[in-house]
């Protein structure tokens, strides 16, 4: 049955268009919308059209979704800094500011379009209040809450991962702790089949941190000179512990108990 809710749950994500991993395609967009109205405004060459250049660039960003919203409000608080740092006053910087959140939040961009500004330039708002758009919008809406109950119902709990990789990567650091306090021969494999076992328990966002510490670590000794063999023996603990084995594989004879 759960795995009946989660591909129905699945579906109703995509049909949705709820797609979480769309984000980074999504801030290239913005920045490409960010980087046309900057290129427009330069063309332009306009007297008092920068704001409106600004509030467009944030409004056609913000219109491609989280990730877009993202990269505009980062390019615009990016251009802003340096901006005062070449001697914008703070009045000025506080203005171009509004404009950014005004088209950002979805504000019409011509609130700030100068007079005689040529129609290349112009901003065409897209049709937000017909019925087909409230009824797909309310649709969407629908299918959304659905698929969420059904997600949170099947523990596909997503948002999680965070809080599962701090953990994963405490747990990590507790097994060097305790290999550094230990100091036994021919222990550190253990070590690092137990703490990538701990981590992996807490669940994807434990296993991702194991991995991306184990690799880190190992990269490191690489550069210090540990050897090719050393290092995929280690790796190959670290997988072990990863993907659920008993740690007490690698386990020692005499290692104290305490460990």
């Amino acid at each position: 049955m759960k795995l009946l809710l989660a591909g129905i749950a699945l579906f109703l994500v995509v049909e949705t268009q709820a797609q979480w991993y769309n984000f980074p395609v999504e801030a290239a967009q913005g920045a490409y919308d960010m980087g046309r109205a900057y290129s427009d405004m330069k063309d332009a060459n306009w007297k008092n059209s920068d704001k409106y250049f600004h509030a467009r660039g944030n409004y056609d960003a913000a219109r491609r979704g989280a990730g877009g919203r993202w990269a505009a409000e980062v390019i615009s608080n990016g251009r802003e800094w340096v901006n005062g740092n070449s001697g914008q006053g703070p009045e000025d910087e506080a203005a171009d500011q509004e404009a950014n959140r005004w088209g950002r939040g979805g504000g019409d961009p011509n609130r700030y379009r100068p007079a005689g500004l040529p129609e290349e330039y112009s901003f065409k708002s897209l049709c937000e209040h017909c019925t087909d758009c409230k009824a797909s919008i309310t649709m969407k809406l629908l299918l959304a809450g659905i698929a969420l109950i059904l997600v949170v119902e099947t523990q596909a709990q997503w948002y999680k991962f965070p809080g599962q990789a701090a953990q994963g990567a405490y747990d990590m650091g507790r097994a060097y702790h305790d290999m550094t306090d230990a100091n036994w021969k021919n222990s550190d494999k253990y070590f690092h089949a137990r703490g990538n076992y701990d981590a992996a328990q807490r669940g994807a966002g434990g296993r991702w941190a194991a991995e991306v510490i184990s690799d880190g670590r190992e990269w490191i000794q690489g550069k210090m000179g540990h050897g090719h063999e050393d290092t995929e023996a280690d790796q190959e603990a670290n997988r072990w512990g990863r993907g659920g084995g008993d740690p007490n594989r690698y386990r020692p004879e005499g290692l104290p108990d305490q460990y």
